[in-house]
């Protein structure tokens, strides 16, 4: 039988342990962690990806795109892409920090609990790769986002960012430290934390008793939680009249969809599995 293999193009300077255990566990045969790729030395390590088997191993071969920056994981992943040709392809994944498959799994239970059409969501630290994927899921969902970040220059950038990938323009919010914060998620309906860990971003006396907040999650598994008051093992729990989800509420779906991604790989050779697709992926199996 024609061995899967997985070839991780990691953007950092050591291959992500992480995706190398996901990896086998969704399904590869062996996976091998190339280091500190870029555009300009990717070529050769796709070209012995699709030059190597017949029409019919090429499906056993795959790429998957990581490293803990997303604007360098999505300049690889399209520079990867453009090396294809004709039937000269496999099938690629991107998600740079876990990004798209964290944020997907959040946004995806999210919208299991309650439509969030027509709501007002905000992404506290929302220009951080999972950030931004999630302010583009919360849009596909027909909510109205807005980001913040400690740099008003920061946020501005991310939003243009989310117009270029998304087409939509979220609103840029400076939020400096908890008492801004706190102000930022008055008046909305979903709060989102994608914060670094270890970092608090909300305390829980500021959403406690807001009547307008509904849903909260947070992807932060490492004490002191991003949202205070949200257990990590939060799966749409009720918390003070709201639903809340915890990093490891998020973290089991995110796996699950992880794990299914890359053995979707090997089913045929021209998957591109990027946000829209591990979106979809999330939302069939939250």
């Amino acid at each position: 039988m024609t061995q899967k293999l997985l070839f991780l193009l990691d953007t950092d300077p050591v291959p992500s342990v992480f995706d190398t255990v996901v990896a086998y566990d969704g399904g590869a045969d062996h996976v091998i962690g190339y280091a500190n790729v870029t555009p300009a030395n990717v070529g050769a390590l796709v070209d012995g990806a699709i030059y190597t088997r017949g029409p019919k191993e090429k499906q056993f071969t795959a790429l998957f795109v990581g490293g803990g920056d997303m604007v360098a994981g999505e300049t690889l992943f399209k520079a990867v892409r453009k090396r294809f040709f004709s039937n000269f392809r496999v099938s690629v994944m991107l998600d740079s920090n876990g990004s798209n498959t964290t944020a997907a799994a959040g946004v995806a239970l999210l919208a299991k609990a309650k439509p969030l059409a027509g709501k007002k969501a905000i992404v506290l630290a929302g220009t951080g790769p999972v950030g931004l994927r999630a302010a583009a899921f919360l849009h596909s969902e027909g909510a109205e986002v807005a980001i913040t970040s400690r740099q008003k220059s920061r946020a501005d950038a991310a939003a243009a960012a989310l117009q270029e990938r998304f087409g939509f323009t979220p609103t840029a919010i400076e939020a400096v430290d908890n008492a801004a914060r706190a102000a930022a998620v008055k008046g909305t309906n979903i709060v989102f934390a994608a914060g670094a860990i270890g970092v608090q971003l909300l305390e829980e006396k500021d959403w406690q008793n807001d009547p307008t907040i509904e849903l909260l999650a947070d992807v932060n598994a490492q004490p002191p939680l991003g949202i205070g008051g949200v257990e990590a093992t939060d799966k749409a729990k009720e918390r003070h009249g709201k639903i809340v989800i915890g990093a490891l509420g998020v973290g089991g779906l995110k796996l699950k969809l992880h794990r299914a991604c890359i053995g979707q790989l090997f089913e045929a050779s021209d998957k591109v599995l990027d946000a829209e697709e591990i979106y979809a992926q999330a939302k069939a199996n939250a």
